[in-house]
Parts: structure tokens; C-alpha cells; sequence
């Protein structure tokens, strides 16, 4: 054997070996690399499918209580309001589009999380674990939302925790009390309740952080959503007490709608209707047209807003509203009524007071050929005797005493048609007050009445707003505080 032989034989035999190990085990290692990611969701299966088993988990038998105790199966609730498409007046109800949430342990669901790689578990079908028996008891329609697969899942948890999620559209009743109604707050609930399980096996409660969320930037046409509150209210019936949880939302009216479509248009329209007192009381058909018009439309505006309400047995603050704004105008067209009555008892009166005044002028004519007669016949007497005839005639002195006593019985007539007609005399003219004074400037009563009714009407609706505005506004305020 040559020198050097052996110590070679020695280096080579590690490094041989070194080589052997390493081409066995690297591809050993590279391939584990891959596959460990792929038994991440063989393991999510092999965990579901043994969780899952009727002899695990039945999910027709409710989870234990808390620390795995006998005692009711918590489950906590939690919501988020998306939008609120509809509140209906005239039904009483309103809709929205909800996610709702449930969270509670169940203890047979427990699985190791790998090493925290498995964070949760999530299922599409909730049929598989259980539920709690949950039902809306204030619910007229509802569906779920299937676009473009069901819009619900379970999550499970390594410690047995269950979250379910699902998103609903609901309508739900809303009983309103409408006396302030447009300027009305109204409380709408949702109220959510077991349908078989008692208190003993099932307990409701409200997420302790965030059990209510609204959706940011939500709007709703006619309305605001103030504030919300959470509630509890278990109902007891003849087969038990049974969990229950309320949220009640307290919505504000939007006033600016009505107050552009109702109560601007009602102002408006009396307005318009004393229009007809700057008219001429000869001009019927323009009057007569002008208040039928506004009368007729003013009605057809009060019955389209009861149209959209519900009968109700109180009054509202838009009927008075409405009311007094339909008597107004009624009140207007009446006022013709009887400008037209006194413009033609004027007339009448005028007539006859014409007829008066000639029969006056005939009688004084007569009554002055009388005297002229008297005078001459006079005369001849006094001729006559001044010829020496003994003819006896008597003066007729005493006439001209009884026609001037005539012409001032006269004088009381006329002044007592006066009177009657509303003209004073100077002396009751100097003790008149100004608006006496005023007023007798018109001498004919049609024109009075229009002229009193243009500040009578205006100064009446004037005051029904300031005291209909601070009734129904401190009303609206007592009731917000």
C-alpha cells in the first residue's frame, strides 16, 4: 500500500456520505414546503367533517350553558341597519334591510386551530349546527337575499365559538300616533323573540360593545333617524317566559317636504281668494268664479292629503291646518254673498229714496200753487172791498201756517231715512271716533263690508298662524324632551 493511501480513504469517506444525505433528504424537505400548505385546508375538511357528525354534534339538542353548566344557552345579538327604503304612513309600517348577527359557545364544536393557522372554520349552509329558534314578532314581510349566492354564513371557532351572519329585508308594523302629524316623531320597534325555547334553555342578550349599527351616510326621504335604544322584553305567556330583545328607533319628520307642498300652497290659495275684495261688487262673474276656483282646489288638496294618511278617530295638526284654511276661503266667498245682498239693497234703497225726493218736489210744487191760488183770491177780496162790497172772505193766513208746519214735518222723514241709510248728522258726526270717521267715507254698505273684510281677513289668518305655529311647536318640543 502506498504512503498516504489510508488518510485519503479517510477524507473521502464523510464527504461521500455528506453528499448521499444531502440528495436524500433536500427533496424530502422541498416537497414537504408545498404540502404543508395544501393540509392546511385538508385539515379544515377533516375537522369539519368530524365536528359535524350527528354523534358529535346534534344539532337538534341546544348547547350547555356557560362553563359547560346545565343552565340556558347564551346568545348574543347584534345589528346593522343598511338602509330604510319605505315608512308608511297610511299602513303604519316601515321596511329595511338588515344584517343580523348571533354569536354563542358551543362547546362540542371545540378544535385544535394547527398551530394557529386555522382561524375560524366558515360555513355556507347553517343547517348543520344549530340555531337558536329566533323569529321577529313585530314582522309583516320578509325575505332573504339570494343575489348572487345566499347572503348568510357560520363561522366556527377553535373554542367552540359560533358567529351566524345574514343579511334580510324585513317590513315591520310601526303603530304611529299622529296628532302632531307633519310635525310628528315617531318611535318604530323591532323586536326580536324566541319561538320555543323557554328562559331556562335560552337567553337573549344585546352585544355588550356595538349592539346596534346604522350605516354611514344614510338617508331616508321624509325622514331622520334621531337615535336609537336597546331594550330587553321577555314575554310571558301560558306556556312560559321567553327571551326577547327590542331596538327602538326614534324617527324625526323632515318638515321642509310639507312645508313646500301643503303649507305654502294653502297660504297661497287664501291669498288668493281676497283677491275678490279689491274687486268691483258689480263684477260677479269674476268674483263668483274666483272663489268657487279657489274653494274647489283648496278641496281637492285637503282630500288628497287624507288620502295619504289613515282614518284615524283624532285630529290631526294638518286637519286644523286644512280647516281653518278651507273656512277662510268658504268665509271669503260668503263675503261676496253678501257684498252682493247689500249692493242691491242699496240700490233698492237708493230707488226708493229717489222716488221719495220726487214725490216731495211734486208735493211742494202743489203745495206752492195752493198758496199762489190763496194769494190771488186774497187779492181779489181786497179788491172788492176796497169797490165798497160788503162780501165777507176770509184770509187765508191760516193755510200759509199749515203748509210751513207741513214742510217741517217733513224734515224729521228725511233725516230718519238719513239715519237709517248710516249718514250721521254734523253734531253726531262731531262726536264720531276716527274709525267712524274712516268708515264713512264709503257711503254704500257693499263697499264697507269689502273694505272691512280686507283687514279683518288678513289680521284673523295672521293670528290663527301665530297661535297655531306656537301651539304645535311647543307641543313638538315638550314631546322631544
Amino acid at each position: 500500500m502506498p504512503p498516504g493511501t489510508g488518510e485519503m480513504k479517510k477524507t473521502t469517506g464523510p464527504v461521500w456520505l455528506f453528499f448521499v444525505c444531502l440528495t436524500i433528504v433536500l427533496p424530502i424537505v422541498l416537497a414537504q414546503i408545498p404540502q404543508a400548505k395544501t393540509n392546511v385546508r385538508e385539515r379544515e375538511k377533516q375537522i369539519l367533517d368530524k365536528i359535524l357528525q350527528p354523534i358529535v354534534c346534534d344539532r337538534r339538542i341546544r348547547p350547555s350553558g356557560a362553563n359547560g353548566t346545565d343552565g340556558p344557552t347564551i346568545v348574543d345579538i347584534n345589528l346593522m341597519f343598511r338602509s330604510f327604503p319605505t315608512i308608511s304612513d297610511n299602513k303604519m309600517e316601515y321596511s329595511t334591510i338588515l344584517t343580523f348577527r348571533e354569536e354563542w359557545l358551543d362547546e362540542r364544536l371545540k378544535y385544535s386551530d394547527f398551530n394557529g393557522k386555522i382561524k375560524y372554520l366558515t360555513l355556507t349552509d347553517p343547517y348543520k349546527v344549530w340555531m337558536p329558534d329566533l323569529f321577529f314578532s313585530n314582522e309583516r314581510e320578509g325575505h332573504f337575499h339570494n343575489i348572487i349566492v345566499p347572503n348568510v354564513y357560520v363561522r366556527i371557532f377553535p373554542n367552540g365559538a359560533v358567529l351566524y351572519s345574514i343579511r334580510i329585508s324585513l317590513t315591520l308594523s310601526c303603530p304611529m300616533n299622529l296628532k302632531l302629524y307633519p310635525l310628528d316623531r315617531q318611535t318604530c320597534t323591532l323586536s326580536m323573540i324566541s319561538y320555543g325555547w323557554t328562559t331556562e334553555d335560552l337567553v337573549f342578550q344585546w352585544k355588550q360593545i356595538d349592539p346596534v349599527q346604522v350605516a354611514r351616510n344614510m338617508h331616508l326621504p321624509r325622514f331622520i333617524l334621531e337615535k336609537f335604544q336597546t331594550d330587553l322584553c321577555n314575554s310571558i305567556t301560558n306556556t312560559g317566559e321567553y327571551s326577547c330583545l327590542k331596538v327602538n328607533l326614534l324617527f324625526k319628520r323632515e318638515f321642509s317636504y310639507y312645508l313646500i307642498q301643503i303649507y305654502i300652497p294653502c297660504c297661497m290659495l287664501v291669498i288668493v281668494s281676497w283677491v275678490s275684495f279689491w274687486l268691483d261688487s258689480n263684477a260677479v262673474p269674476a268674483r263668483v268664479s274666483l272663489g268657487v276656483t279657489t274653494l274647489l282646489t283648496m278641496a281637492t288638496q285637503t282630500t288628497g292629503i287624507n288620502n295619504s294618511l289613515p282614518p284615524v278617530s283624532y285630529t290631526k295638526a294638518i286637519d286644523v291646518w286644512t280647516g281653518v284654511c278651507l273656512t277662510f276661503v268658504f268665509g271669503a266667498l260668503l263675503e261676496f254673498a253678501l257684498v252682493n245682498y247689500a249692493s242691491r239693497s242699496d240700490a233698492h234703497r237708493e230707488k226708493l229714496k229717489k222716488q221719495r225726493r220726487q214725490w216731495e218736489m211734486e208735493r211742494e210744487r202743489d203745495q206752492q200753487a195752493m198758496v199762489m191760488e190763496a194769494a190771488a183770491a186774497a187779492a181779489v177780496v181786497e179788491s172788492r172791498m176796497d169797490d165798497g162790497s160788503t162780501t165777507f172772505a176770509m184770509k187765508p193766513l191760516p193755510r200759509l201756517r199749515n203748509d210751513g208746519i207741513t214742510l217741517d214735518k217733513s224734515r224729521p222723514l228725511h233725516s230718519s231715512y238719513d239715519f237709517h241709510l248710516g249718514i250721521r248728522s254734523s253734531s253726531v258726526g262731531n262726536n264720531s271716533n276716527c274709525w267712524r270717521s274712516w268708515i264713512s267715507k264709503f257711503p254704500s254698505r257693499s263697499k264697507r263690508i269689502d273694505v272691512i273684510s280686507r283687514i279683518i281677513f288678513p289680521v284673523m289668518f295672521a293670528l290663527f298662524n301665530l297661535i297655531y305655529w306656537s301651539t304645535y311647536l311647543f307641543r313638538e318640543g315638550s314631546e322631544e324632551e
